[in-house]
Order: structure tokens, then C-alpha cells, then sequence
């Protein structure tokens, strides 16, 4: 009878554990997936989206990026949550755009679009920006300083304006109560105090003309001395008061943000004692970001504070392979509790000789903005801006070729040749042309891809090139720079096809790591790229086989964003160096 029971008490404490272990699991699920629904994850643009900034229309926020090197230029994100993106056009869309002086045809590698901002006012998008050209060795490097417009944000934009005389990178737009038109740049000072300073001017602009005007006033070298590259400049104006927002420290592991204030458009600034505002250069260099800076603020419809900044994630001795990325940071305003400081600016002050007055203004109880509120750096995760609106990431694209245009996602290294791609959307495949440049600087050859958003990741294309002249090839590839890229190709020489990889490091002439006779080969084949498990795992298979042959393993080290922009998958076609009408069709591209 006691056996009994106690066999009794076991089977019924069993049962139990396990219905409260079942309960355990089910509640730890539905907590984990409601926070899921309540947080979103930076970065909340991923791929090479460097340099963010940002505007609200209504509901609406829109988000322009450099582009470097790249074409189309200046891409445009649109969201109506903050934390849901989707890609709708680019300010430089058309060549006639970028085959002036604005020149985007035979652009040096990491020149090119840098950091643009966008501005609506009056029913008008404005993008300005710097295209940086070098004509050639041993000239002098051109900023060209240009702004586009446009009534509809998905275009079509304007021309470029080139605003003559406006020296320096990264300039601004701001519209002031009384109408006034600033145009925001930066320069190197003719009298610098160290190597790398930099500082931050101010002119009124007429957008009649497109022209400066008026006297120049020069605003602010930055937060710290020997705080280099004073960048990035966008001034607010809230509650009376203009704020300038800098990047600081160059766009590196040093890179921050940096705040200062005036009462007046012209100047004096008062830098912010807590300066920087936003900045990783404090962290290890094992946190999940590095690199944070360049931002740019926003406020929503409720009131409530972001700034979108750029980051990279630190996957590999701080480096990526997606390069520079958007991420949202919540902000908010505080002033500093010290009760004797000034409430207010007296006006009398203005009288007083510049330094005396600078003195008195830098004694104000300002409001600043507060990063970060909690933890002061980029977390990974925050709390939703408008609850109800989860985060969505989909980084699945496909591509089938039956639109008679292009996707969105496509980019070319400078402006691509005319007759580059033809699309055949009856029939669902895209025709790429040879071209006699390979993978140069400087030269625009058929190579087309879109960004890699994630480290892991995998990439398809099924290709038909049946060539008739030796010496071409086509394929994939995954590409950084001109100076750093893989391409997998097959290649037709003397009778013969050849899948052929071929590794091109930075510093390092381009080395065939593999070359392999296909004897069956029938005029299609599919490549695959697999990044997983730190390796890149080189991929095909022939005809409509549908299992896969290892070609080979690349390291992750190799293809790392070492410059301004992050990796891109695509597909190319030369004929190395010969006049050749070849091609190569491909009727399937994804990446997941």
C-alpha cells in the first residue's frame, strides 16, 4: 500500500513538473516574441547606407544616403513608423544628371556623393550634397556642392544647381523663420591650428540663382582641439534657439557627435560641456558597433526626438562587410540642474565685445539633446517609436526579369556604358553585354549587384553564355571596390569552358585561386554564393541540376569594408580588354 502511494506521488509530482515546464515554455515564447513586437533592431537600414538624413513630411519620414562612387546616386527610403523602410528612389537617376561637372561617368573609387542632406519646405524636396571628383594625378580635388529638387520625392529630380564658390563636403540647407535661405558648409581653415581641423561656415543662399550671397560667417572648428574633421554640419532651430549638430573625429573608430548653440544664426556657438552627444569611441573595441557619428535629428508628429546616425558593426576586428549602416537612436532634451546659471540671454549682452559676450552665452541653462537616454550608445535594440507597428525585416530579394525596368536594388559602379543590359520581360531575363574593361578604377565595365544586408547570407543566379569569340567571361560577383572583389565566371578560351574564380585584394594583384575545366557544361549553370560559418562557400551547378558542387572556400577576411561604401552581389560580363558584341543572359537572381 505504501509502495503504492509513493509510486502514486511520483507519477503525479512527474506530471506536474511537466505541465509547469510546458507552462514555462509557452509563457517564455510568448514574452520573448511580445518583446520582439514592443522593440525594434538597429541598424534599421542594413547594407552599404552610409551618412543618413532625415525629414518628416506629415507622417511621413523620408532618409537620403551617400553613394559614393555609385549609380543610381543618392538613394531615398520612405517610412511612415521610423523603423520600416522601403527604398523608393534616387535623387541621381539619369545620366545627363552626372555627365557634367557633376560628374558620376569616371569617378575615382571613394569619391563621388557624400553626405547628403534633405530638406522639405514649401511643397519642395531639397537635396544637397558634394560630389568629390580628381581630375588626375597631381591635380587639385574638386568639391562640387550642388543641390537637386523635386515635387514628388520619387521623382523625377532636378538637374543638379552647383552653387559656385562653396568650398569643402557635407554642406546643409536650413529655412528660417524670416525667410532667409542658409547655406551650411565646411572648409579647412587658411590658418589651421593642427593638421585635420576643420570648420564649419554659414552664407545666405539665393535660390533664384542658385548663388551665395552676402558675407560668410565662420561658426565653429569643433568640440575638442585636435578634434579632427569638423563635419556633417545641420543646424535647428528650437525653442528660439539654433542648435549645430557636427560630425567630429573623422569616420573612423574616433568618430562622434558633437553639438553647440547660439541665439543667433550667425554665430556665436556655445559647444555643449558634454559633448559628444553621441560617440562609440569610449567602448571597447569589442561592442557590437563602432565607428557612430554623423547624425541627423528628427522630431515626430507627438513631439518625441531621433537621430539617425551612421555605424558599423564590429563582426571582424571591427570591420564589416556591409560597411557603414543607418541606425535610429531615441533622444531626448534636458537641461543641466545647475541653479546659477543664466535662465535666459539678456539683451543687453549684444552690446558687449564678441568674447565678453561669448562668455555670458556660454553661463545660459540651455536645453541639450540627450542620446541614448539610458545607456548613452547605440544599443541594438529600443523600444518601438509608435507601439503597434512592429519592425518587419525581410532582407529576401528576388529577381525574375518580367519589368520592363530595372529593380530599385540594382547599382552600378559609376554610370554604366550605354547598351550595358537590355531587359527582356516577356520572356523574363536580363541580357548583360560584354564590356572590354574588368573591374577598374576609374572605368565602368558590366558589373551590376545589389547590397549585402547581412553577414550571412546566401546569393543565386542562373545564367545562359554560349559566347562565340575566346577570351570572355561572365558570371557573379561579390564586389567592394575596384581594388577588392571576387568574381566567379565561366570563361570560353581556345574551345574550351573554364569556371574560374578569381580574388582581388586591396593592395594585392588579382590571383586566379582556382581555374577548372567543365566538360559538360551546356550553355546554363548556376552559381552560388553561401557566407556562413565565417566562410564564403563558392558554389554551381550545371544545367537544371538542382544539388549543388563546392567550388571553393574563401575567409571573410578578405572582402571586409575597409572604405566608404560595403559589399555588393551581382552579376558581370567582360571581354577582357577585346571589342566583342557578347553577352550573357540571366533569368533568376536572389539573395537570402
Amino acid at each position: 500500500m505504501i509502495n503504492f502511494e509513493v509510486r502514486y506521488t511520483v507519477r503525479f509530482l512527474m506530471k506536474s513538473i511537466r505541465v509547469h515546464t510546458i507552462i514555462f515554455i509557452f509563457f517564455f515564447l510568448f514574452v520573448t516574441a511580445e518583446s520582439k513586437q514592443l522593440s525594434y533592431t538597429n541598424p534599421v537600414i542594413s547594407g552599404s547606407y552610409p551618412d543618413p538624413s532625415i525629414c518628416r513630411v506629415g507622417d511621413d519620414y523620408y532618409i537620403v544616403n551617400s553613394s559614393f562612387e555609385y549609380f543610381p546616386g543618392l538613394p531615398i527610403h520612405h517610412s511612415r513608423d521610423l523603423v520600416n523602410w522601403e527604398l523608393i528612389g534616387y535623387g541621381l537617376h539619369r545620366e545627363s544628371q552626372c555627365n557634367g561637372k557633376m560628374n558620376l561617368v569616371n569617378v575615382q573609387s571613394d569619391g563621388g556623393i557624400h553626405a547628403p542632406s534633405i530638406r522639405h519646405h514649401n511643397g519642395t524636396f531639397y537635396i544637397i550634397t558634394t560630389n568629390v571628383y580628381s581630375p588626375g594625378p597631381g591635380e587639385e580635388t574638386e568639391m562640387i556642392n550642388f543641390i537637386i529638387t523635386s515635387d514628388n520625392i520619387e521623382g523625377p529630380w532636378s538637374e543638379p544647381h552647383i552653387i559656385e564658390g562653396a568650398p569643402g563636403i557635407d554642406p546643409d540647407i536650413i529655412f528660417d523663420d524670416d525667410g532667409t535661405v542658409w547655406y551650411v558648409g565646411t572648409h579647412s581653415p587658411s590658418e589651421p591650428n593642427f593638421n585635420g581641423e576643420g570648420e564649419i561656415w554659414l552664407q545666405e543662399l539665393d535660390l533664384k540663382t542658385w548663388s551665395l550671397t552676402g558675407e560668410r560667417y565662420f561658426l565653429w572648428r569643433g568640440a575638442l582641439f585636435y578634434g579632427t574633421w569638423a563635419e556633417g554640419p545641420h543646424i535647428y532651430k528650437r525653442n528660439g534657439y539654433y542648435y549645430l549638430v557636427i560630425a567630429e573625429g573623422g569616420t573612423g573608430l574616433n568618430h562622434a557627435v558633437m553639438i553647440s548653440v547660439s541665439d543667433n544664426i550667425t554665430g556665436p556657438y556655445v559647444p555643449n560641456d558634454r559633448n559628444p552627444i553621441l560617440t562609440s569611441r569610449h567602448l571597447t573595441n569589442d561592442y557590437w558597433v563602432n565607428s557612430v557619428g554623423h547624425g541627423d535629428l528628427v522630431q515626430t508628429k507627438n513631439g518625441n526626438w531621433y537621430m539617425v546616425a551612421l555605424g558599423i558593426r564590429s563582426e571582424f576586428e571591427t570591420f564589416s562587410s556591409m560597411g557603414r549602416e543607418t541606425h535610429l537612436i531615441p533622444v531626448t532634451w534636458e537641461q543641466e540642474k545647475f541653479p546659477w546659471k543664466y535662465s535666459k540671454i539678456d539683451k543687453q549682452w549684444v552690446s558687449l565685445p564678441n568674447k565678453q559676450r561669448f562668455e555670458k552665452l556660454r553661463l545660459v541653462n540651455y536645453e541639450w539633446p540627450v542620446c541614448s537616454p539610458i545607456t548613452g550608445r547605440v544599443e541594438k535594440q529600443y523600444p518601438l517609436p509608435i507601439r503597434g507597428r512592429p519592425q518587419r525585416k525581410n532582407y529576401r530579394f528576388k529577381d525574375s526579369f518580367n519589368k520592363k525596368k530595372l529593380d530599385l536594388e540594382w547599382n552600378f559602379r559609376r554610370v554604366p556604358q550605354k547598351g550595358t543590359y537590355n531587359i527582356n520581360s516577356e520572356n523574363g531575363y536580363l541580357r548583360l553585354y560584354s564590356s572590354n574593361n574588368v573591374i577598374k578604377n576609374r572605368k565602368s565595365c558590366s558589373l551590376m549587384g545589389i547590397r549585402q544586408k547581412e553577414t550571412n547570407f546566401t546569393f543565386l543566379a542562373k545564367m545562359r553564355f554560349n559566347p562565340n569569340m575566346y577570351g570572355i567571361d561572365a558570371g557573379v560577383s561579390l564586389f567592394q571596390k575596384d581594388d577588392s572583389y571576387l568574381t566567379f565566371t565561366v570563361e570560353y578560351s581556345e574551345g574550351e569552358y573554364f569556371l574560374k574564380l578569381i580574388l582581388k585584394e586591396k593592395d594585392l594583384s588579382p590571383n586566379i585561386v582556382q581555374r577548372t575545366p567543365i566538360k559538360s557544361y551546356d550553355g546554363s549553370v548556376t552559381f552560388k554564393i553561401v557566407s556562413e560559418n565565417n566562410s564564403y562557400d563558392i558554389y554551381y551547378t550545371l544545367g537544371n541540376k538542382k544539388s549543388f558542387t563546392l567550388f571553393k572556400k574563401i575567409g571573410p577576411d578578405k572582402l571586409l569594408s575597409k572604405g566608404y561604401t560595403g559589399a555588393y552581389l551581382g552579376v558581370y560580363c567582360t571581354s577582357n580588354g577585346k571589342e566583342a558584341k557578347e553577352y550573357a543572359e540571366f533569368d533568376k537572381v536572389e539573395y537570402y
